[in-house]
């Protein structure tokens, strides 16, 4: 059962700025695996507190062959939250080695890399948001790009019908790569040299990882396709079968870092990784070239801003749709009172869907780059405009799709992965990357062994088409050389007061916006805690297909007042991987409090210090 707590305004308001919690959150006291009992740590870490007060917290262990996940920790001086252990761990080091939020950030992706292929990369794109103490506000675009040679109609057939699997699968539905772009624009922002940062990651590489069971069974299922779309052997492929505990090393991968260590982003983008690269595509049709790479730049772009209810809400703008949904979704239940209504009722998860499907409407129509197409933002976002697509909603009555399109305006795997990070100076990132669909195009860059992203298949590949994730689109989004294909990754920051106060993001694919917009509403308007509105059932509507996604743990009572309001009901595994931080000021007022929250739903992770 999920509790509900009144909103606090902040975390523990009258905590000490020593915490005995703090200390024992440096020691993983439940593991399976320990040779000493769980007790004797805990007089350890006891004995810390007590004689040191904890002053100079344990610095963190990397050990790649004996790990566990925490769901759930505080800190004083930092914390890093992921989908990974060991990725949240090298996170960690580096806030305790001096580095800031974005130093953590960078670290953490590039281990993602390494230990969670599926959606962590260097061969796909994202967006990072920050907000540092200095300077502000700011948003950082490496999402990837179509290719020179790429054409609107390049996944139909000669009628005029597409073909999926093209945009999909192989070589074909490759972008050009942007993450690693997107780390060396970032870097200026950061406090360590790069090379510091991204040894880790090295390590992991060429020295292994013990698989979780998790990520065995990934890696399994997807062997078939590993050898379809490969010509050379790779290192995700085991005939045996992969099992928990299995060591995965990634030599080349470990050479392709170095390659970034030493050269930089040249290091990427040309030379012999570029070549390597090339040489991939030619295997199998793709259209990437030595000049889409070497001319890739990542964007610093405005961050979507907007107020709700006293917060700040610091989000991606185009061309990731997830910042204008989260403000039309929040805009239009903000004078509803659905605080009255009560968190889980029919009549709040009503409203929340109907917003919902509205936002979804509108981005299938009017959503795509900004660099190529004119998108009406400040109409979409307006209070006018939102109050008139809410006309029409009926309390206690389904929507229709058919009848609810988009508004009259007059002249996006689910496999992603997201970060979260939060430094004891007041420096906030929230990162959130992709290959697209699990193991993106499921095609190694052969030599270089890094996976290659599908995410040409966000674009519309012809008007009214869904994609994979049944998103569809229109001539906004069309594909064209060069542009940025339209995500629904939404990375977000929330001031209160002007304070730092939480860092949060999921992956999910369309259903990242509504995650987001489901969590802060959770915390803002119901009051939950951050552990109980991560792991509450979650719930989705896109507009098309007119279903109402539920989890398989939503509660059957409101499920079935939903039916009888003539909702279709889908019920699905999960719905996203949620990572919060929570920051609140210590009693003294001089210094933070951070809570870590990591996602039941996965590997997740979370580390505090």
């Amino acid at each position: 059962m999920v509790k509900q707590y009144k909103q606090p305004a902040g975390i523990n308001h009258g905590a000490e700025e020593r915490s005995h919690q703090n200390c024992f959150s440096t020691f993983p006291l439940q593991s399976k695996s320990m040779k000493y009992p769980s007790v004797f740590l805990f007089v350890l870490a006891a004995t810390l507190v007590l004689e040191t007060g904890c002053n100079e917290p344990a610095k963190i262990v990397l050990n790649p062959y004996e790990y566990t996940a925490q769901k759930r920790v505080t800190g004083f001086r930092g914390a890093v939250v992921s989908a990974h252990p060991l990725a949240s761990k090298v996170g960690l080091m580096i806030l305790q080695q001096g580095g800031n939020a974005i130093d953590a950030a960078i670290a953490t992706q590039l281990a993602l890399a390494v230990v969670y292929p599926g959606a962590g990369n260097i061969g796909g794109g994202g967006f990072m948001v920050a907000h540092l103490r200095d300077t502000g506000a700011l948003a950082i675009d490496f999402r990837e790009k179509a290719a020179a040679a790429a054409t609107r109609d390049m996944y139909l057939d000669e009628q005029g019908d597409p073909v999926p699997r093209l945009s999909r699968m192989g070589h074909l539905s490759a972008g050009v790569p942007g993450t690693v772009a997107g780390l060396f624009a970032s870097l200026k922002y950061a406090k360590l040299p790069f090379a510091q940062l991204i040894q880790p990651a090295i390590d992991l590489a060429e020295k292994g990882f013990v698989l979780t069971a998790a990520e065995a069974g990934s890696l399994n299922h997807t062997q078939e396709a590993f050898n379809q779309y490969n010509t050379s052997p790779t290192a995700f492929v085991n005939r045996a079968g992969w099992k928990a505990g299995d060591t995965l090393v990634q030599m080349e991968l470990s050479e392709t870092l170095k390659r970034i260590r030493d050269k930089g982003k040249e290091g990427f983008y040309e030379g012999e990784t570029a070549r390597q690269i090339v040489a991939e595509m030619n295997k199998g049709n793709g259209i990437i070239s030595l000049n889409d790479l070497k001319n890739y730049e990542a964007v610093e772009r405005k961050p979507k801003e907007f107020d709700y209810k006293g917060f700040r809400i610091i989000s991606m703008p185009l061309p990731s749709s997830g910042g204008i949904i989260l403000e039309q979704c929040l805009k239009m239940i903000e004078n509803r009172d659905i605080e009255k209504m009560g968190f889980l009722s029919p009549r709040s998860v009503q409203l929340m869907t109907e917003v919902e499907r509205r936002a979804f409407a509108d981005r299938a129509v009017y959503m795509g780059d900004e660099d190529f197409v004119k998108v009406p933002v400040k109409t979409l976002t307006g209070e006018a405009y939102l109050k008139e697509r809410m006309a029409d909603f009926i309390p206690g009555k389904a929507g229709s799709s058919a009848s609810v399109g988009a508004g009259n305006i007059i002249p996006e795997s689910e496999e992603t992965t997201h970060l979260s990070v939060a430094d004891q100076w007041g420096n906030m990132a929230a990162v959130t990357t992709t290959l697209n669909d699990s193991y993106g195009s499921k095609t190694v860059v052969s030599g270089a062994g890094f996976l290659l992203n599908n995410e040409m298949d966000d674009f519309s590949i012809k008007p009214g088409v869904p994609n994979m994730y049944g998103a569809v689109g229109n001539q906004a989004n069309a594909i064209e050389p060069g542009k940025r294909m339209l995500s629904s990754m939404t990375p977000t920051l929330v001031l209160h007061n002007s304070e730092p106060y939480l860092v949060l993001g999921t992956p999910g694919g369309t259903t990242i916006p509504t995650s987001v917009f489901q969590t802060l509403v959770d915390m803002i308007d119901f009051g939950l805690s951050p552990a109980d509105a991560v792991n509450a059932p979650k719930f989705h509507h896109q507009w098309l297909p007119d279903e109402l996604y539920i989890e398989k743990d939503f509660p059957p009572g409101i499920a079935d007042s939903l039916k009888a309001m003539g909702y279709t009901l889908t019920q699905r595994n999960s719905i996203g991987r949620t990572e919060v931080i929570k920051i609140g000021k210590t009693k003294s007022g001089k210094g933070y409090i951070f809570e870590a929250v990591a996602d039941k739903r996965g590997d997740d992770s979370a580390e505090a210090y």
